[in-house]
Formats: C-alpha cells, sequence, structure tokens
C-alpha cells in the first residue's frame, strides 16, 4: 500500500475478526443504554429496530469490507477516501474523513470505558454504603483508562492473546448470563410485551416526543442503542497492517464481527427484556441502571455480582481494544502528517513496535470528552451518538466515492460481484439517514441538561476541518504518503 511495514504482522483471521467482534461488544453497548432503549421506543423498538439496523449494518461492512480488500492500511478510511477521489480532490477527502473517523474512534472509547466505569460503580452499591456520584465516577472512569492505556504500553505482547480471551469471553459471558437470567426468573414477560410495547419516556416532565411531535420520531431516535452498539468495524481495517494476508484477512474480519454480533445482539435484548419483572421498577431502579435490575431481580445479590462481573469484563476488553484500534488510525494519520504534533505522535516504539504516544492521546482525549457527564443527564447518550455520527460518516464518505468514481476502482481478492455497487449505494443512504437522526434532541424539552450535544462536537469537527483546511493545511496537506512502491508488496488471495 506503499507504506513501509512499521508494525507487527502478526495477527491471524481470528484476532483480526476478534478486535472487531470485542469492539462491537453486544455486551457492552446494549446494557450501556438499555434504559435509553427502554424509555425511546420501549420493547418494540429495541427488539425490531435490532433486525432493521443489522441488516442496513450488513450492507454498510459489505461495502467497506471491498474497499478494504482494495486498500488494506492502518488509516483504513481516511486513506481509502484518498485512493478512491478524484486525484485532485484526495488530500481534501482523505482529510475530512480523517477527523470524523479521529472523532467517532476518540467517542466510542469514551463511550465503551465510561460506561464500564458506570458499572462498576454499580456493582459497588451491592452489599455496601457506598453511593456513587459523578465525581467518584469520573475518578473509576481515569483509572480504568489509565489501566488500558498501560495494558497498550507495557502489555503489548499480551494483546494478541486477551484478543483470543476476549472472543470467548464476550461469546460464552452473553450466552451464559442470557441463560442464568431467563431460567431463575420468577416469571417471565409475555411476547406482546416483548415484541409490541411501545413505550414513550423521553419527556423529562411526562411529555415525552411521542405528543410533541410523533411516535414515529420516538422510534427513529431510539434505534441508537441498535445503530451505537453494531459500530467499530473498521478496527479490522486498522489492524489490517498488523494482520496476515490483510486484502482477503481484514474484510473477513468485518462482516463476521457484524454477523456474529447481530445474532448475539438479538439473543441478549429478547433473554434481558423477557427477564424483567416488573418494568416501573426497572426503568426506575435505585441502581440507575435497568440491567443490574433484572440481574438482582433474577438471580439475587450474590448471582448480580457475578452477572455484572461478566459484563464490566466484557466491557473492559472492549474498551482496551478499542484504545488499541484508535491509537493505531491516530498513529496513521499521523505519519501522514493529519493531526497537530505529528512529528512527536508518528513515532513508534522500537521495543514493542507499536504507537505508544498515540496510545496515551486516545487515552486523554477520550477522558476530556467524557468531563460533560458532570453536568448533563444525557451526556453519555450524547457520546454514544457522536462515536455513531463520526465513524460512520468516516465509512460513508469512502464507499460514496467508491460509487462515483466507481469506473477508476481496481476490485481486491474481495469483492461483491453483481452486487457491488447496489450495496454501496444502499450503504450510503443508510449513513446520510442515521447522521441527521442521531443529531436530533433525545429528550424533551431541551435545555442546558438534555442538550444533545452531538451536533456541538459534529459542528466543531466540521468548523475546525473545513476551516483549517482553508486556512492552512490545504498547502502543505498532501494526504497519505507513499514510502514505498505499491508493487513491492505482495498479495494471497487465500485465507
Amino acid at each position: 500500500m506503499g507504506y513501509k511495514q512499521e508494525l507487527k504482522r502478526e495477527l491471524s483471521l481470528l484476532q483480526n475478526f476478534g478486535v472487531s467482534f470485542s469492539i462491537i461488544s453486544v455486551i457492552t453497548g446494549i446494557p450501556s443504554l438499555f434504559l435509553y432503549g427502554l424509555n425511546t421506543g420501549g420493547p418494540a423498538v429495541m427488539v425490531w429496530g435490532w433486525i432493521i439496523v443489522a441488516c442496513a449494518t450488513m450492507t454498510v461492512g459489505l461495502a467497506m469490507a471491498e474497499v478494504c480488500s482494495a486498500h488494506p492500511t492502518s488509516g483504513g478510511p481516511y486513506y481509502w477516501a484518498a485512493m478512491l477521489s478524484d486525484p485532485k480532490n484526495a488530500p481534501l477527502a482523505s482529510w475530512i474523513t480523517g477527523w470524523f473517523n479521529l472523532l467517532g474512534q476518540v467517542a466510542v472509547t469514551t463511550g465503551i470505558s465510561f460506561a464500564c466505569a458506570n458499572f462498576l460503580s454499580t456493582v459497588s452499591t451491592f452489599g455496601t454504603d457506598f453511593t456513587p456520584g459523578p465525581n467518584s465516577t469520573i475518578g473509576i472512569y481515569a483509572a480504568v483508562l489509565v489501566s488500558q492505556g498501560l495494558i497498550n504500553t507495557f502489555g503489548v505482547h499480551l494483546l494478541k492473546h486477551l484478543n483470543n480471551i476476549s472472543v470467548w469471553w464476550h461469546a460464552a459471558g452473553t450466552t451464559s448470563l442470557v441463560i442464568a437470567i431467563l431460567a431463575r426468573a420468577p416469571t417471565h414477560q409475555s411476547a406482546d410485551f416483548v415484541f409490541r410495547t411501545f413505550i414513550d419516556g423521553t419527556g423529562v416532565n411526562g411529555v415525552g416526543w411521542g405528543t410533541r411531535a410523533s411516535d414515529a420520531y420516538v422510534c427513529v431516535i431510539g434505534i441508537l442503542i441498535a445503530q451505537y452498539t453494531l459500530t467499530g468495524f473498521d478496527a479490522s481495517a486498522h489492524m489490517t497492517e498488523e494482520t496476515h494476508n490483510a486484502a482477503m484477512t481484514g474484510p473477513m474480519g468485518i462482516i463476521i464481527a457484524i454477523g456474529v454480533s447481530a445474532v448475539l445482539g438479538w439473543f441478549l435484548i429478547l433473554g434481558l427484556l423477557f427477564s424483567i419483572q416488573d418494568l416501573e421498577s426497572t426503568v426506575g431502579s435505585a441502581t440507575g441502571q435497568p440491567v443490574a435490575q433484572i440481574f438482582l431481580d433474577t438471580v439475587g445479590e450474590k448471582g448480580a455480582i457475578v452477572l455484572m462481573v461478566i459484563v464490566i469484563g466484557a466491557m473492559y476488553f472492549c474498551g482496551t481494544f478499542s484504545v488499541t484500534s484508535n491509537s493505531r488510525m491516530m498513529f496513521a494519520f499521523a505519519r501522514d502528517g493529519g493531526i497537530p504534533g505529528h512529528t512527536f505522535f508518528r513515532k513508534i516504539n522500537p521495543k514493542t513496535g507499536t504507537p505508544v504516544r498515540t496510545v496515551w492521546l486516545a487515552c486523554t482525549l477520550s477522558f476530556l470528552l467524557g468531563l460533560p457527564s458532570l453536568g448533563s443527564s444525557v451526556a453519555f447518550a450524547a457520546a454514544t451518538s457522536i462515536a455513531t455520527i463520526g465513524l460512520y460518516i468516516s465509512y460513508g464518505i469512502p464507499i460514496a466515492l467508491r460509487v462515483v468514481y466507481r469506473h477508476r476502482f481496481q476490485r481486491g481478492p474481495f469483492h461483491l460481484g453483481a452486487f457491488s455497487l447496489p450495496m454501496a449505494i444502499c450503504a450510503v443512504a443508510w449513513i446520510g439517514c442515521i447522521a441527521i437522526v442521531f443529531i436530533l434532541p433525545q429528550a424533551n424539552p431541551v435545555d442546558s441538561q438534555t442538550l444533545n450535544y452531538a451536533i456541538v462536537a459534529v459542528g466543531i469537527v466540521i468548523v475546525y476541518s473545513v476551516g483549517f483546511w482553508f486556512i492552512s493545511a490545504r498547502k502543505w496537506f498532501v494526504g497519505p504518503v507513499k514510502q514505498i512502491s505499491v508493487e513491492e508488496m505482495g498479495v494471497s488471495k487465500s485465507i
């Protein structure tokens, strides 16, 4: 792909898939936004919205996998944008895509690790007098990020093994959790409740968006739980420079991660919804987490602690590998001069062969993005919106360019044949829709406490990236820098 091999190429298909599977982490995304889901559409939107979003996400994944096969590099979307654009516009396309991908990467790490901190705070109240507050949660959040940064700095040799453990932890943990709560639940909700019940709890003072606007509006913004969860599969692309036979392994990692996560996630949603004992007490749980209340109601306090450990462990693995993916993207962008201080951040640690400086840049920016949670009741949902918008726009730009300049696109060993163009068009259309949906207000009325500040973060990135481009970057940023000729690279077509 025109770069020197600076990162160690050690990952197999299982491990490449494992990174994306661990970052998608249905056992992280669903529990962390379960309260949002119950209030924003309720069971019906959670169940059917998941299926719709999973199918739409697969179109994005298939279109992305085809591009990844043609251009397997840790830069991922921003590199693809440059390669697929008209040459004279390639630097601008790469620049804009890179900044949206960076925003999404930072925000997804924030959402994952902040959820981990929230669940650690919650489980700490079981059988104790501890009462978590914003300050203690932020402190736990900082500790989580620091520990994940340390693993990515000093435990790099362990990441491959942690990856294997993480795959089994997520798969076996999710399955065991669902079986446990269904088997031990004193009663079960009816199928009518799970598949047909619509709830509008978006009103802070009782009047929700269903009354002020329409139930359709609530349904649309309610799919955030599914779309946020099924996000982050570009990690397989960011890890391709560390993966054997990347042109086939990277695309397969993306597709398998989405497919397995879609099935496992629906299974988890159904298990949790059928196991709700009392909806009102679950939504208004003193723990602050409906999923924790479901555990307490079904398996008791000791059993709930075990299940919480499974969830928290999955969240921690997820956050650790999110930092890994995040740092690789930042390293690649810095390597091409795309971020301030790029000469500092593009350095690779000679002992570990990893971008340690961007590991800590990722942790620092993620911590800063989590700070608004101290003064906002909906900050977490906003952070997940930012992650979803940032990442999916960065996915959509290269796919759209692949459609516009389709006659110039050179396929890799993985391609969709006759379905290539229709799949790409569907993917772009879906991304355009969700990019608008997730900046909309999520709670009514809108004030300083309920503002969806996703619009602010996205606006800052647009103003900075476009503004700085015309002021300065257009004079010196040339897009991905070629270090070696493409002819020196060999690509195998077998996995």
